[in-house]
């Protein structure tokens, strides 16, 4: 029985034009052999799988081939190549600093360096995961780095460049190798199932290619184990199946439960997929991702940014145009908030399904849907715009009473601005007449009830018109700067429908402390000087039931 061989192995790059994804990186090195400008030291690093050590390989085999090609290929002819593919070589040495680092282990390379090469014009040191060196060994490693012999070259690779002393560093010429694109892991699967005799669709080799993360040598391995399971022939829906990989049809069901509003079908959804074995933090990143790919399709110039099979693509395309930037936008906040908590939760299953329930709730924002709280004729473009959802259920908390700027924060998040001015609208009807300011200014208060220290600092305001600005005051910047991010823009907004002026623009003032004959010198005077001018001071004090005096 013919001994196999993993394609990891089998289709290693042995030359520069087979070195995938790093065209710049060969291009640099084919350029310094053909001038003769060799260094003495080079640091390969970037992410595992990448080529480091492959192109490590083939720059110590083409230095050393007695007859290269026309284009500064190794000819695998001479007796340099030949001994280096049969693993005899006595001019290229490997060291795996992973297994090799301490003081001795270097101590014993910088006694070989100075032997010079058998066959060929370089001996060559490839000494992969150097960042495994130990400190002693780095430092005994530094002398002979920095002036080696002149038939010594040093080849370093690692994964983790910041562990580098910044000593080695400054010896070395860097080069940083990239991930391996989806595309052209896609162009070197096809290569070799066709070499192989395997039959697999373009969907199959994305779902491995993007699995892989840009390492050719993962993509390559689950190649393996998906032929392995599968045999011959290979579909899209065996390499789910196998790698253990969501198909992208649950994310774009979801979606729809998300415009329709149906949170009871998206958790339903949802408990399929752990009952599948899908681990709950990988499906919340998955509909991340999803949600991002739909904002790339919303737009021409970045979907290019799309690393997806061409049939899937299309789909994306045609289910972006139903989705609302706004929309996107907001439901990538909800699930990156929820992958960030997910880790500190005490029960993640109910933070995921809170998750997708507010979600759900997005389409009374995005998707025209509006709750169901006034009776007006015109509420058939919602209708048209989105099927009719249940309301949502209101959410009851506790409404503190006095005035702080944290509990006006509290009050902000269980009645988001972008909602309120249309809840107020509905709430508050019209007068056939135009208002007065005051009676405008009383009605807007009034409809801020929900927001009790809000409704509060409203009331106890005096507005005051001066051309088309409406003034009033505040006691202090941080509450004029809460009132400005959270809600100014929605109180402006009332008032010019009020008083049936678009022109109408809302400024908070901060109130000026009153000049005393004499300074507030001692704490009584600054205590008493608070409760006489401050309402914030005494509802704080009212709060936590302060005695000062």
């Amino acid at each position: 029985m013919e001994q196999f061989i993993v394609s990891a192995r089998k289709y290693r790059p042995n030359s520069f034009a087979t070195l995938l994804g790093q065209e710049n990186i060969a291009r640099t090195l084919k350029n310094s052999i053909e001038r003769g400008q060799l260094a003495h030291a080079y640091l390969f690093c970037g992410p595992r799988g990448v080529g480091k050590t492959s192109a490590a390989r083939i720059f110590a085999k083409t230095i050393n081939c007695s007859n290269p090609g026309p284009d500064l290929e190794p000819c695998g002819e001479c007796e340099s190549c030949r001994s280096f593919a049969e693993g005899r070589s006595y001019s290229i040495h490997e060291l795996d600093a992973a297994s090799n680092n301490s003081v001795d282990d270097i101590r014993a390379l910088t006694d070989k360096v100075r032997i010079p090469p058998q066959i060929g014009r370089y001996s060559v040191y490839i000494i992969d995961e150097v960042h495994m060196l130990s400190q002693q060994a780095f430092n005994a490693f530094l002398k002979t780095l920095e002036e080696p012999p002149a038939h010594a070259i040093f080849i370093l690779a690692t994964t983790e460049k910041h562990k580098i002393l910044p000593t080695i560093l400054s010896r070395c010429q860097t080069y940083d190798f990239n991930r391996i694109s989806v595309e052209d892991m896609v162009r070197n699967l096809k290569s070799i199932a066709e070499k192989e005799g395997v039959s697999m669709s373009e969907d199959a080799m994305h779902v491995i290619a993007q699995k892989a993360d840009g390492a050719m040598r993962d993509a390559l391995t689950l190649f393996d184990q998906t032929v392995a399971f599968c045999g011959k022939e290979v579909s899209y829906e065996q390499v789910i199946r196998n790698l253990g990989v969501l198909d992208y049809e649950y994310y774009f069901s979801l979606t729809d439960n998300f415009l329709t509003g149906d949170y009871g079908r998206a958790m339903l959804t949802f408990d399929e997929i752990l009952s599948k074995g899908f681990n709950a933090q990988s499906f919340i990143g998955g509909l991340s991702t999803h949600f991002r790919d739909l904002l790339v399709c919303k737009n021409d110039a970045s979907r290019s940014l799309l690393e997806l099979a061409p049939s899937v693509a299309r789909r994306y395309q045609e289910f972006s145009g139903r989705c609302t930037p706004g929309f996107l936008f907001e439901a990538l906040g909800i699930t990156s908030a929820c992958e960030t908590a997910y880790k500190q939760s005490g029960n993640p299953r109910l933070l995921i399904e809170f998750a997708l329930m507010k979600l759900c709730n997005l389409n009374v924002k995005f998707a025209g849907t509006q709750p169901a709280v006034t009776t007006v004729p015109k509420a058939e473009p919602a209708a048209t715009t989105a099927p009719k959802t249940e309301p949502a259920p209101e959410r009851t908390t506790r409404k503190p009473t006095g005035l702080s700027l944290k509990a006006m924060m509290a009050d902000a998040e269980q009645k988001p601005a972008v909602e309120s001015a249309p809840a107020a609208a509905a709430e508050t009807p019209v007068p056939a007449e135009k208002p007065s300011l005051e009676e405008a200014w009383k009605a807007m208060a009034e409809s801020e009830s929900k927001a009790p220290r809000l409704s509060y600092t409203l009331a106890q305001a005096v507005p005051v018109l001066t051309g088309n600005e409406i003034h009033f005051e505040v006691g202090n910047i941080a509450a004029q700067d809460w009132i400005n991010r959270n809600c100014r823009a929605r109180l402006e907004a009332f008032l010019q429908r009020k008083l049936t002026d678009p022109d109408l623009r809302l400024i908070v003032d901060v109130k000026q402390a009153e000049e005393t004959n004499r300074g507030m010198y001692m704490p009584s005077d600054k205590a008493k000087y608070l409760q006489e001018n401050s309402p914030e001071y005494n509802a704080l004090r009212k709060d936590f039931e302060l005695e000062i005096s």
